[in-house]
């Protein structure tokens, strides 16, 4: 950390570039770093330069006025300065620049405090993690953002702790626990932004898809961290009485009398939350049900409230004021948990105050702030989990074409959805929507009687994606499955699988244009001033578009893959475009060819771009990997092989791939690793690394079958890379 004098110093330099501001607020920067409230809040017009939230403003629009680099200005747009941050796991998360000082969060609940101008460190905050709680972060250790108030930053980590961080120093004033259930090692984890009301912060929690996690968020003390109330999302087990809040009385008659309640019911908020301080309400989006199988073992099903729905409670109590479910009886995995936008838009000449949200079922809905009201809800990607919605209720009809009960079933969209945590954006200039959607199918299957069936909760489905289903390598996985061929026959849809940047009009409900992205997990988007949306994306170029047209004007290459938001700020004059470069979330565990992650690692970086800058610097291309030596040890008989195979894929393979990817390829191990492969499984020997212990789930057996397993494919891989030398010969 630097000493307060020098903070004081560069607070000085920040302060002189900034434009005119209220005395008051005036004066408390002139004490504090991040010193954000309410009034600034709402004004954000007044403030061009800053960007003071994760989304900027409010509304959450990632949209910021400046225009200083425009359509026209923008060729000249190159290197200002880049962050290394000293990680090659996901990065989600959009900065907070508040008078010329960034604050930025990287994966595990880091966080960093830099000059906005020149990239320099003015302090780092490290929280001390349980890293077994690594195991239970179904998309990586990742996190989506911070909240910069009245001095102080409000950060999670990601074993479900929230502090309180001096903006000026980074230490913590406070640190409180969000989890319930901590003592039994419950797999809650905490990968989301907090929001600040009046007088609390708010958070909620991840882990919807595993055992026992029931969702809900907590509102804290801003001040001592004291937890004020607590809204659950989904019921308790009714053999446990009555219900514990009032409005999972009735919520409880719609799930199924049988549902399997040591699930926990699932409903988590992983991300999302937005605060409307007009009405003084807090949104948020719930994830899918657990188990999502809701007819796994003869089981009917019911609309499951308050899953996959978007609910606003009031942020002085918690009590729920109004919600809407996105997806009754939710079987595909659907979550409601992506971000919201708030603005004001004429709808049939009235103007309406509204929430906008483009969640995972591929229908993107407009809703009245105050009461709920459903303004307008349209679908903004091919789907056939519905045959469409209800014209009065907004309820969606079903669609036997999406149900696998009975036979796999191709589903559009895929589980990893039509829009996932990637943030959207609104340009009130355009008054368009840019979502960075995403365009594919998945065949989903029920694992009740088949060999892949899962014994912890993670998945009771398995949804696959269609350009990896291949049922004659999975038959030992899945049984006899049909071809794609004949799935496509039941149920066509677009031929191509792409990610796609839309825009989209929400009043007139279509897309006024769209382009195609490069993967199907490329970033969030950002618009500005000056006619321009942004878009990083998988192979490492931060993409500029026009925001009337979707003409693509210009890509800068980075070499580093870019899966969060950009933002642009003012300062000293000069704007600057700045973003998180690291791949992660669901889709990044592997790396595809075509990704810079593939070329040049995966190192975390901040980069910041300026008109008249240079070409970004690129990490050092990686070596080749090579070839596959053969084995010391042989395959082991056939039995433990499959099971094996089993065991990897339900415990292993959501983080271990085959190939490059984030974490080590499990065929390459060290003879060292290998010596001591059971005490790393079983007994936690590289926790400190983030691989936790797994002796609750898989006894000595079921790793010795791993391990077989493993060896197989160690042979497979080095007969293939032998037999292509020789074919090369």
């Amino acid at each position: 950390m630097l000493m307060r004098a020098a903070v004081l110093v560069m607070l000085s330099l920040a302060l002189m570039s900034c434009g005119k501001s209220h005395p008051a607020t005036e004066s408390r920067r002139s004490q504090h770093l991040g010193w954000v409230d309410a009034a600034r809040l709402a004004r954000t017009e007044a403030e061009p330069d800053e960007w003071v939230s994760p989304g900027r403003d409010a509304g959450g629009t990632y949209f910021s006025p400046l225009s200083q680099i425009n359509e026209h200005s923008v060729e000249k747009l190159g290197f200002a300065w880049q962050y290394a941050l000293g990680t090659s796991r996901g990065l989600e998360a959009t900065p907070v620049v508040v008078d010329g000082v960034m604050f930025a969060v990287g994966n595990l609940g880091r966080v960093y405090a830099l000059n906005a101008a020149t990239g320099a460190r003015i302090w780092t905050f490290v929280p001390t993690i349980d890293m077994q709680w690594a195991r239970y972060a179904c998309c990586d250790v990742v996190n989506r953002g911070i909240a910069v108030w009245k001095g102080r930053v409000y950060v999670g980590a990601l074993d479900g702790y929230l502090y309180a961080l001096d903006a000026d120093t980074g230490a913590s004033i406070w640190k409180t626990d969000t989890l319930i259930g901590r003592e039994k090692h419950v797999p809650y984890t905490l990968t989301g932004a907090p929001v600040v009301t009046r007088d609390s912060v708010i958070i909620g929690n991840a882990g919807a898809d595993y055992p026992g996690v029931r969702g809900y968020i907590s509102a804290f003390d801003l001040d001592t961290g004291r937890l004020k109330w607590r809204f659950f999302t989904v019921p308790r087990n009714p053999a446990l009485g009555v219900q514990d809040q009032p409005h999972l009385a009735a919520a409880v008659k719609s799930w199924d009398p049988q549902h399997r309640w040591e699930a926990g019911g699932g409903g988590a908020v992983w991300d999302g939350l937005t605060y409307d301080p007009k009405n003084d309400l807090v949104f948020l989006g719930t994830a899918n049900v657990s188990p999502y199988n809701t007819r796994e073992d003869g089981r009917k099903g019911g609309d499951e409230l308050y899953a996959c729905s978007v609910i606003a409670v009031h942020a002085s109590n918690g009590a729920l004021a109004w919600y809407y479910q996105e997806v009754p009886d939710d079987r595909w995995d659907f979550d409601s948990t992506q971000k919201f936008i708030m603005t004001t838009l004429t709808i049939d000449a009235v103007r309406r105050d509204v929430l906008m949200h483009a969640p995972k079922n591929g229908f993107f809905y407009v809703f009245d702030r105050a009461t709920g009201e459903v303004l307008s809800a349209k679908n903004y990607v091919f789907v056939n989990w519905t045959q469409g919605l209800d014209p009065v209720t907004h309820k969606p009809r079903p669609n036997a074409a999406a149900d696998y009960e009975k036979k796999p079933a191709l589903v559009w969209p895929s589980a990893f959805g039509a829009h996932s945590w990637q943030p959207m954006s609104f340009d009130p200039q355009t008054g368009l929507v840019y979502i960075p959607a995403t365009e594919t199918s998945n065949v989903m299957i029920d694992l009740s009687a088949r060999p892949l069936k899962t014994l912890d909760g993670w998945f009771t489905t398995e949804g696959i994606m269609a350009d990896d289903y291949d049922p004659g390598h999975t038959a030992r996985l899945y049984g006899t499955l049909p071809s794609l061929e004949s799935l496509e026959r039941q149920s066509p849809g677009p031929i191509k699988a792409q990610g796609v940047l839309k825009a989209w009009d929400p009043v007139r409900e279509r897309v006024v244009w769209q382009v195609a992205g490069s993967t199907l997990w490329d970033g969030g988007v950002m618009s500005s001033g000056g006619n321009l949306v942004w878009r990083g994306d998988a192979r490492g170029f931060m993409n500029v578009y026009a925001a009337d047209s979707g003409r693509l004007i210009k890509s800068i290459d980075v070499g580093t893959s870019i899966m969060a938001a950009p933002i642009t700020y003012r300062i000293k004059g000069e704007q600057v475009v700045a973003f998180m470069a690291g791949y992660g979330g669901g889709g990044g565990f592997s790396f595809d060819p075509q990704t810079a992650a593939y070329q040049y690692g995966n190192a975390g970086r901040i980069v910041a771009l300026k008109l008249g800058g240079g070409s970004v610097p690129k990490p050092p291309l990686l070596a080749a990997d090579p070839p596959f030596q053969q084995p010391s040890a042989r395959p082991e008989s056939r039995g433990p092989v499959s099971r094996g195979e089993i065991l990897y894929k339900r415990t292993c393979s959501r983080c271990h791939v085959f190939g490059r990817g984030m974490l080590p390829d499990l065929r390459r191990m060290s003879s060292e690793t290998r010596k001591i492969f059971y005490d790393i499984v079983l007994r936690g020997a590289y926790q400190p690394r983030g691989m936790g212990r797994f002796d609750d789930v898989l006894s000595q057996t079921d790793a010795e079958a791993i391990h077989a397993f493993l060896v197989e494919q160690e042979w497979k891989a080095f007969a293939g890379d032998t037999a292509e030398i020789m074919k090369t010969h």
